[in-house]
């Protein structure tokens, strides 16, 4: 109701609007019915009656967009419009053409719904009457979305005389990320009494033990307030799930904004997964993953045994950080330490992901496919670029880790500093991993490098490659 808020000369009291809320809540039928409101009925002021009531007519030109990074981002507001629409009074009364991604009269009268990402031609320059992002805290420099919101900002304050505005929905962001959802948020903050409407619920409680079941059911129900269709009794078996991370359980489910929540695997749970008892030997068989760079990260080749999950690493060549002093990776010692691994143990499967390194990864699979008796393909290209099959990767090793399932480690000092380091962000498939911040000198390759080598010797042995020792039997005639 307050979205549509209107000061005594009919003009809008919030420009912008962002709607916070818990994963679940009902931001995009919500967003769906706006869209529609905006684009069939009377959601612009006329005129006061002779009582003082506002009387409201319909957009003259309704060009309503769904915005998104991808095409894929919009279909969930899009599909619900359509859904809304189609076979409902509306779709014969207006003469409305129900298409699989624009929506528009059948008559002839201007006007439609349509999606627009970065790729779009009609984004810049488009004179939309409602703009909806949607999923803002997904919009990252990385993929285009700071740019996305800076087009359709400019857009639509050129008719905002008319009344044209902007609406985004979002989950509690992460900030690690500096998405729109963020600057949305801090914006608000320099001026909560501005025309920016920010509507967020929450659980009321900063610090809630997520062990305890009573406070989390309590801030499950402060957040999801009066959604009645929400299952609380699910989300809190889903918050005591281990494959839940902490910040998953605060952001999507109880709507709260915790930067220290967003560490991928916190140093108790690694730290109890140390095994001393089997070392690694020479001809065991393993997985090998590797993350390289030339000039700022660092490079790292971790081991992964095939028959208990046993990371270790293997070489890892890290910026010293020596003040004056030029520094870049030693590719000589990296490819030595690559071809001792060959040689000392038994590999049978290894991801190594190509930037800067495609010609040597190249000759490591020439190499060792030849060396191999079976003439098998060892090594294979693995870029964390792909967010599909990496944030599979990385849900794997989590999951594993969570669980103490299946996954052990040597103790290496380094390696748990780089996983300690790593902190979560998401993109549509899922989440990935990265450093705190673009500028932190904090590095994470050894974890890279660790969840490609658990997920190399998770296709090893879904290939048949690891070797199972069978035990003598004593036999008696």
């Amino acid at each position: 109701m307050w979205l549509y808020a209107i000061d005594s000369r009919g003009k809008w009291l919030y420009d912008t609007a962002c709607l916070r809320r818990a994963k679940g809540w009902g931001k995009t039928p919500l967003l769906a019915a706006l869209a529609i409101i905006e684009f069939i009925g009377p959601a612009r002021f006329s005129h006061f009656d002779d009582n003082g009531f506002p009387v409201g007519k319909s957009v003259g030109l309704p060009l309503i967009q769904i915005a998104a990074t991808s095409i894929d981002q919009t279909a969930n507001t899009r599909d619900m419009v359509r859904g809304m629409l189609a076979n409902s009074p509306a779709e014969d009364e207006y003469e409305i053409e129900i298409g699989k991604e624009r929506i528009q009269f059948r008559n002839g009268r201007p006007g439609r719904i349509e999606p627009v990402t970065s790729s779009s031609r009609g984004l810049e320059g488009a004179r939309p009457s409602f703009v909806i992002g949607d999923e803002t805290h997904h919009w990252i420099a990385s993929n285009g979305g700071i740019g996305v919101y800076e087009v359709l900002d400019r857009n639509v304050r050129k008719t905002a005389g008319q009344g044209s505005r902007y609406i985004e929905s979002t989950n509690a962001f992460n900030p690690n990320e500096e998405s729109v959802a963020q600057r949305t948020y801090e914006a608000f903050l320099k001026k909560p009494d501005g025309r920016l409407l920010y509507d967020c619920v929450e659980a009321d409680n900063d610090e809630i033990d997520l062990n305890d079941i009573e406070a989390v059911e309590l801030g499950l129900r402060q957040a999801y307030g009066d959604s009645h269709w929400v299952d609380i009794q699910g989300l809190i078996d889903a918050i005591q799930d281990p494959r839940t991370s902490q910040a998953q359980a605060y952001r999507f489910y109880l709507n709260k904004i915790q930067e220290s929540a967003n560490q991928w695997i916190g140093r108790p749970i690694w730290d109890g997964l140390r095994d001393d008892d089997d070392p690694i030997r020479p001809g065991d068989q393993i997985a090998v993953g590797f993350d390289g760079s030339l000039y700022s990260d660092s490079t790292a080749i971790v081991g992964c045994r095939l028959r208990d999950g046993k990371l270790f690493l293997i070489h890892l060549d890290e910026d010293p950080h020596i003040p004056g002093r030029d520094w870049q990776v030693d590719t000589l010692l990296v490819d030595k330490r690559m071809r001792e691994a060959f040689a000392t143990y038994k590999v049978e499967w290894a991801f190594c992901d190509p930037s800067y390194w495609q010609n040597v990864v190249g000759q490591w699979a020439l190499d060792t496919k030849e060396a191999d008796r079976d003439g098998r393909d060892i090594v294979f290209e693995f870029s964390p670029n792909r967010a599909k099959q990496m944030c599979e990767a990385i849900e794997r090793l989590h999951t594993a880790a969570h669980l103490a399932e299946d996954v052990c480690h040597d103790g290496n000092p380094d390696m748990a500093r780089h996983i300690g380091n790593a902190v979560t962000y998401e993109v549509p498939q899922g989440l990935l991993i990265r450093k705190e911040s673009k500028r932190s000198r904090k590095k994470i390759d050894i974890a890279i490098a660790a969840v490609l080598a658990y997920e190399a010797r998770a296709e090893a042995i879904a290939d048949g490659r690891m070797k199972i020792r069978k035990r003598a039997r004593l036999r008696s005639y």
